[in-house]
C-alpha cells in the first residue's frame, strides 16, 4: 500500500507536464494528421477524404518542397559546423579562469534572446542596399577589400550562405551556454590526475573533455537541426518574405500552401512530413554519436 501511494505521488509531480504535452502537442498532431488526409481549404468544411494523396504529391511531384528542404539542409550544415564550433571554442575559453569571463558570457548570450524578426531586419539593413545604405560593402571598400563587395541578399549564389551565417550569429549563444555548463560540470580532479601522469593539454582534451562532452555535443547538434530546419522568421526579416525561390525553406513552403493556394490539408501533410524527417535524422545522429563515443573512449 505504501509503495502504491509513493508511486502515485511520484506520478502526481509529472502529471501537469504530461497534461500540457498531451493537450498542446499530442492532440494537435492528431488533428494535423487527420487534416493531412483531406483536401481542406481552411475555410469551408472538409469535403473529401483523399487518403495519402497529399503525401504522394510531396514525395514524388513537389520539387519546390525538396528544393526548400535542401536549402534548409545547407543552412543547417553550416550551423552545425560553424555555429557549434564557434560556440564550443568560446565555451572552452570561458570555462577557464580568464579576465572578464562573466562579461563575455553575458555578451555571447545577447543575440539568442533578441527577436528574430528584428535581427533579420537589422542585418537586412547592414547587408542590403536600402536607401543606398549597405554598411558591410561600405566597410569593405573603406578597408581596401572592395573585391569582396557583393549583393549579399540578392545574389542567388550566396544568399543561402549569407542567411546561414546570420542564423549562426543569432543562435550560437544557446550552444555556448549548454557547452559551458557541460565543461564546468567535468571534475577538475580528472585533469589534475592526467597532468600528474604527464598528459599534455591535447591529450587531456582528447581523452577527458571530448568523451565526456559527447552527450552534450549530441544534444546541441540535435537542437541545432530541429531549430534550423524549422526556422523561417529570420529569413522573413532578411529577404522580406520570399516564399518561393532561392531563399525558400520548408516552413515557408507550408505558409505558401496555406496563404497562396488555400491548401491547408496539403500544408498539414507537409508539416507531418517535416516532423517525421526531423525525428528520423535526429535518431540517426544520436546513434552515430553514440558509436563515435565508443570508438574514442
Amino acid at each position: 500500500m505504501k509503495k502504491l501511494k509513493s508511486t502515485l505521488e511520484n506520478y502526481a509531480f509529472i502529471l501537469p507536464a504530461l497534461l500540457i504535452f498531451f493537450i498542446f502537442y499530442v492532440i494537435p498532431f492528431i488533428w494535423v494528421f487527420q487534416f493531412s488526409l483531406t483536401n481542406w481549404d481552411g475555410i469551408q468544411p472538409i469535403k473529401k477524404f483523399i487518403g495519402l494523396d497529399n503525401f504522394k504529391e510531396i514525395l514524388f511531384t513537389d520539387k519546390s518542397w525538396w528544393r526548400a528542404f535542401l536549402n534548409a539542409g545547407y543552412i543547417c550544415l553550416i550551423a552545425l559546423i560553424f555555429q557549434n564550433t564557434l560556440a564550443f571554442l568560446l565555451a572552452l575559453a570561458c570555462s577557464r579562469k580568464i579576465r572578464f569571463r562573466n562579461f563575455y558570457q553575458t555578451v555571447f548570450f545577447i543575440p539568442p534572446i533578441l527577436s528574430e524578426i528584428v535581427v533579420g531586419m537589422v542585418w537586412r539593413f547592414i547587408l542590403n542596399d536600402i536607401d543606398g545604405a549597405n554598411i558591410l560593402n561600405r566597410l569593405l571598400n573603406f578597408i581596401g577589400l572592395s573585391q569582396f563587395v557583393n549583393k549579399w541578399l540578392a545574389n542567388p549564389n550566396i544568399v543561402l550562405t549569407t542567411i546561414a551565417f546570420v542564423h549562426s550569429w543569432k543562435g550560437f549563444g544557446w550552444g555556448f551556454l549548454i557547452f559551458l555548463a557541460g565543461l564546468v560540470a567535468i571534475p577538475t580532479e580528472l585533469y589534475e590526475a592526467a597532468i600528474l601522469d604527464g598528459a599534455s593539454s591535447l591529450k587531456c582534451f582528447r581523452k577527458i573533455t571530448l568523451p565526456l562532452m559527447l552527450p552534450v555535443i549530441a544534444l546541441v547538434s540535435i537542437l541545432t537541426i530541429l531549430g534550423t530546419m524549422q526556422g523561417f522568421v529570420l529569413i522573413l526579416g532578411l529577404v522580406g518574405g520570399e516564399f518561393a525561390g532561392y531563399a525558400s525553406v520548408p516552413v515557408l513552403r507550408i505558409l505558401a500552401a496555406m496563404r497562396d493556394y488555400l491548401r491547408f490539408g496539403y500544408a498539414c501533410a507537409q508539416g507531418v512530413s517535416l516532423g517525421l524527417i526531423l525525428v528520423i535524422v535526429s535518431f540517426i545522429q544520436y546513434k552515430l554519436l553514440k558509436k563515435f563515443r565508443k570508438i574514442i573512449a
